[in-house]
């Protein structure tokens, strides 16, 4: 299924086709073969093909290699992820070297070093970052949350809930987050999609037009919003035409582009984008 509408983008060549990773290039460890192939077919139309994601657990160089191992052509600064927006976001405030308490991924870790932050799992810290973590536990929990009680700044990277695998839908950054905030009393900050932090980012290293693709509505659709850019659905992550457990509906009324996936995206966003 696919539908089109005007982007509202520049029509030049080197126009910006932000897409989203888990639900529109993959499932867990699983491409979606049509969308590795609407990726370079994106490229070859001229298009500035980007990534931007909520997935805040690995390292930058971590998704730039699964995109390669893939067959989607990736470097290093065409990757955004919330993880980085949370670390840039709290050095904007924080001292070089402050302590942030880390309840995440090794992406967290890479991008707190980067921006010259130190990174600690025990307080007392300045900050406490909040993503997606696989070892949760409920030790992890108490020290989370008794630093933002003590008086730690609190970051999200995301509060998406679920995230897309083959299998289905597993618990997202946004359920371990709202456990933290639940023990703490204290509503976080947000980084990534679709807050500010990261649209800043995005504007910053990209430019202020362009087109935001993802399959999650509430995320994608929104960030389509921060950015002031048209939002294209896919369905192949999280939303249905009609809603499954934890996932999302297509919205009434629909965005300007839906597609099964992002292959049946490219014709419609090429004429949009570089003919219109």
């Amino acid at each position: 299924m696919s539908t089109s509408g005007t982007a509202g983008a520049p029509g030049t060549p080197g126009a910006v086709v932000a897409l989203d990773l888990d639900g529109v290039i993959w499932r867990g460890a699983e491409p979606i073969a049509p969308a590795i192939e609407g990726a370079a077919r994106l490229r070859a139309a001229g298009l500035q093909v980007v990534f931007l994601s909520n997935n805040s657990s690995v390292p930058v160089s971590g998704v730039v290699d699964k995109l390669r191992a893939m067959g989607v052509e990736a470097q290093p600064g065409e990757v955004i992820t919330s993880a980085l927006a949370a670390a840039h976001l709290l050095r904007r405030d924080l001292a070089a070297g402050a302590k942030v308490l880390v309840c995440g991924g090794p992406g967290v870790y890479e991008a707190l070093a980067a921006e010259g932050l130190t990174a600690v799992d025990d307080g007392p810290a300045d900050a406490v970052v909040v993503g997606l973590n696989r070892n949760f536990s409920y030790d992890v929990l108490a020290r989370a949350s008794a630093a933002v009680r003590a008086g730690a700044r609190f970051v999200a990277t995301n509060l998406d809930n679920t995230y897309p695998v083959p299998e289905g839908l597993i618990p997202g950054a946004g359920a371990i987050v709202a456990a933290v905030a639940a023990a703490a009393g204290v509503t976080p900050e947000v980084a990534g999609k679709p807050a500010h932090p990261i649209a800043d980012l995005v504007r910053e290293r990209f430019g202020p037009s362009g087109v935001m693709v993802g399959d999650r509505p509430s995320t994608d659709g929104a960030m389509a919003d921060t950015l002031g850019w048209p939002f294209a659905l896919v369905l192949s992550g999280v939303t249905k035409a009609v809603a499954p457990p934890g996932g999302e509906a297509i919205p009434d009324p629909p965005p300007p582009f839906v597609a099964a996936d992002l292959g049946a995206l490219v014709d419609p966003l090429v004429a949009s984008l570089l003919h219109s």
